[in-house]
């Protein structure tokens, strides 16, 4: 084991010695304070309507990977969600305001997508049938997943003018699916109004007081069908793009206590075919444009709507399908990551990743069901990261980021760290702000105790001393050769590699001494974790 280890930090070094530049600093976490909280399920993961013959850019990366056609006995699939042990699966996307559930009194043809010219997004109406949704909730129970359900928002409505559709929503075909749905005991978590009907829309669009009227609707619907139910799920929308007067019309329109949770999409890095892709995300002043809306839309939560909380119920970097050989493979974790940790602060209470599979941004590839790199980066969050969001603040260049959550299912701290410099390694020591407030307490008192204080600075990461061999657990992240663009990711050395069986490689830290400081080499990430870090938050 030892000489494993002492392997393993050979090659961690080499990448720092050929490194342009070393830059030494200081991490400092907040333990005594919560920032924010997300849900205990905050990753989530979509599964898409799209067909094989969904196409961009003269590519159609989406194969067999569609709600109604996904193969849900794959090894693979099965394999990848349990994993994460309850994972939040959200089934929807551009097509859910055309699909018609074949159930009750359906008085229109349910027949599957097709392409048509005249169609939105190019495509017919779809449909759901029973006997699909049966085998969809099968895989949903057997794998754990909580089912976050996007109903169609458009039934019964007309196209009044280009992308502007009026009348009153057409409640009786979801009624009579929610009505089989739970007949059947099948448990859904949530239930989702609508897909990117928002403000403008894409494709389509619903005014905002008529999209308020409807929801009020659709939650007097769902107390009524689950009166007396022990879990009532909740009420999503409107799962589109931020718009400020349209989302604050919205919740001014539906009223108190009727919208559980406020989700809306992202895709920051803009178009797939973007050749620019890469450098938009190691670039963190176009990250950091990301904040704008998250923090917009929490301050109109707070003021119109504290009733209710915000999701991101769908993102994957890139839009239209994502980037070929760029949204598939580890650079793309530099992105996801990072937005994973700034949400968070800005309490969100889920984060919904498009897609778990289909597209080129699925978490898992399309057509051999192996994960991708960011399937490992959001399967480490998921299992390190708790939901009590910490503050960080550091004295490094904005090429470093770094966030702090209350680890989870134990105590101590997990912090993320993400280097975006290809020529810098940072080496860091990391600091309790409780300890340094200490510090200063007991300097004043007393000159000579100052060194044996600041050993418990940097040694303890706490306000206890101890001259016990402490350790920290570390996973460092690159991509397999040093190729930005490869799609395998490698964790402390290792590739990571299902089975040829279809099991799950072990993701195992390393421990390191507490007293060391961290090297983050260019372009790697690290979660570390600190069991012994004191946060009161933290329990």
């Amino acid at each position: 084991m030892e000489l494993q280890f002492g392997l393993f930090l050979f090659l961690t070094l080499i990448p720092v010695i050929f490194a342009h530049d070393i830059s030494h600093g200081s991490i400092v976490v907040d333990g005594t304070m919560t920032v924010a909280q997300t849900d205990d399920n905050f990753v989530c993961a979509t599964i898409d309507w799209w067909p094989h013959d969904k196409c961009d850019y003269d590519q159609c990366p989406w194969h067999y990977t569609s709600v109604t056609n996904l193969n849900l006995s794959h090894p693979f699939l099965a394999e990848a969600v349990r994993a994460f042990n309850n994972l939040r699966i959200r089934v929807g996307g551009s097509l859910q305001d055309q699909v018609l559930y074949d159930v009750g009194n359906l008085k229109s043809p349910c027949h599957p997508f097709q392409k048509m010219k005249d169609g939105l997004f190019g495509f017919s109406k779809g449909c759901l049938h029973m006997e699909r949704w049966d085998e969809l909730n099968r895989f949903f129970k057997e794998t754990g997943v909580l089912v976050t359900f996007g109903l169609n928002a458009l039934h019964g409505r007309h196209k009044i003018k280009r992308s502007l559709w009026g009348g009153d929503w057409d409640s009786s075909n979801a009624q009579d699916f929610l009505k089989y749905t739970i007949s059947k005991g099948y448990h859904i978590d949530s239930w989702e109004f609508g897909n990117e009907l928002s403000g403008h829309g894409i494709g389509a669009h619903v005014l905002a007081d008529q999209y308020g009227k409807d929801l009020i609707k659709l939650k007097k619907i769902i107390n009524e069908l689950y009166e007396g139910s022990q879990s009532k799920p909740s009420l999503v929308a409107p799962g589109g793009f931020f718009e400020e007067e349209w989302f604050v019309k919205l919740l001014l329109t539906s009223g108190s206590r009727v919208l559980d949770f406020m989700s809306h999409h992202m895709y920051n890095l803009g178009a797939g075919v973007d050749p620019k892709l890469v450098s938009k995300i190691l670039n963190p002043d176009h990250l950091n444009k990301a904040a704008y809306t998250f923090g917009n839309l929490t301050h109109v939560i707070r003021r119109h709507g504290p009733w209710s909380s915000a999701w991101v119920g769908e993102s994957g970097g890139a839009y239209n399908s994502g980037g070929a050989h760029v949204s598939n493979t580890f650079v793309n974790s530099f992105w996801y990551l990072d937005q994973l940790g700034m949400s968070s602060k800005y309490h969100t209470k889920v984060y919904c990743r498009q897609t778990l599979i289909g597209g080129n941004y699925g978490l898992l590839n399309a057509t051999t069901f192996v994960p991708n790199p960011d399937y490992y980066s959001v399967l480490l969050w998921h299992r390190l990261m708790g939901k009590v969001v910490l503050s960080v603040e550091s004295d490094a260049s904005p090429f470093l980021r770094s966030y702090a959550h209350c680890s989870k299912g134990r105590a101590g701290v997990t912090l993320l760290v993400i280097n975006l410099s290809n020529q810098t390694n940072f080496i860091m020591k990391v600091q309790n702000s409780i300890s340094l407030k200490l510090a200063v307490s007991e300097q004043n008192i007393s000159r000579g105790g100052f060194a044996h204080t600041l050993k418990k600075t940097f040694s303890w990461v706490g306000t206890k001393a101890s001259d016990e061999a402490l350790f920290r657990e570390e996973y460092h992240l690159t991509p397999k050769d040093g190729y930005l663009q490869s799609q395998t990711m490698v964790l402390n050395g290792i590739p990571l590699e299902f089975t040829e069986a279809g099991n799950m490689p072990s993701l195992n830290p390393v421990r390191v001494n507490v007293n060391s400081p961290i090297s983050i080499s260019p372009l790697s990430i690290a979660f570390i974790v600190f069991p012994n870090f004191e946060a009161p938050p933290c329990g």
